[in-house]
């Protein structure tokens, strides 16, 4: 009789197999995964630039271009001729708490890695590249290497639940997971539809270095987002919007963190201008801000 491990070894074994020759070195240090004919799902942070070399299983590499790309959501899709490797299909429905997965990689083209572990969480939030929350990862205890983002997470019979995407320290993972919207997403971006999300074109401090600066010029304190740089041409500048300006609405609805600022912008009627509500030294003053023309992507902007 084969004991609990000897099954276990073999189940793994077996979906390894199935899986591993859908599985991807993207660039120097990036995996990703084969979705369809010429098409292969990675995280955009594994992008450097347009063009991209992909590592397949039996070695074959071939320069592919990015399709789409969705920084703030840290996925992205390969136009690359895939060959005879297979397509990976996608779970019917998102894991449970406990539940086994195996995490595939092929760190830069380095050769196949498989690894075990269990769902230890749900709907867990990251930063993205380009510093926007990320929400409902999965959190996995599957053990990965340096160069294994951009892999596929699946489940005891091959299917792809997740891509993983964020180490988060002593020993779990985080995966976008594989959910309509996700699916969706990849879609949109493989026919070359690459998300722009609304954005004013500034950087912010958060609300306690606001609160310290106004108290240390003889101002009431008041919550809000400081903005300490605008980017020159943007929809905050052509608005008015000025360095030291203090933003305590967007839409209506009050902001202290920048991921409700984002919320707000998302939520936001897009055919209309939005109004912010901004304090300025003792003043306070509503201004119309047109996000038809859209600022740049840094770290910690919005």
């Amino acid at each position: 009789m084969a004991t609990v491990v000897e099954e276990l070894s073999k189940s793994v074994a077996d979906v390894a197999a199935r899986v591993a020759s859908s599985v991807v070195g993207v660039g120097a240090a990036g995996s990703g995964f084969v979705t369809g004919p010429g098409q292969v799902v990675t995280n955009a942070h594994n992008l450097r630039g347009g063009e991209v070399v992909v590592t397949f299983a039996d070695g074959r590499r071939v320069e592919g271009g990015a399709a789409g790309v969705d920084v703030d959501g840290d996925v992205a899709v390969i136009s690359v001729d895939t060959g005879d490797a297979p397509a990976l299909a996608w779970a019917p429905a998102t894991p449970r708490r406990g539940d086994a997965v195996l995490a595939l990689a092929n760190p830069g083209g380095r050769g196949t890695r498989v690894t075990v572990g269990f769902v230890s969480a749900l709907d867990v939030a990251f930063r993205g590249p380009g510093g926007r929350r990320v929400d409902g990862a999965i959190e996995h205890t599957a053990p990965l290497a340096r160069g294994s983002s951009g892999g596929p997470l699946v489940d005891s019979d091959g299917r792809v639940v997740g891509v993983d995407t964020h180490r988060i320290g002593d020993g779990f993972y985080l995966a976008l997971p594989a959910d309509d919207a996700l699916r969706a997403r990849v879609d949109s971006l493989a026919r070359g539809e690459t998300p722009r999300r609304p954005r004013l074109g500034i950087a912010v401090a958060p609300p306690q270095v606001a609160r310290r600066l106004r108290r240390s010029v003889g101002l009431p304190e008041r919550d809000g987002l400081l903005v300490h740089a605008v980017e020159e041409s943007g929809p905050a500048d052509r608005a008015g919007i000025r360095k030291g300006d203090l933003i305590v609405s967007a839409a209506g609805a009050a902001v202290t963190s920048v991921d409700e600022l984002a919320s707000a912008l998302v939520a936001a009627d897009p055919a209309a201008p939005v109004e912010l509500r901004v304090v300025r030294g003792a003043d306070e003053l509503t201004l119309a801000v047109d996000l038809g023309g859209q600022g740049t992507a840094h770290q910690g902007s919005v």
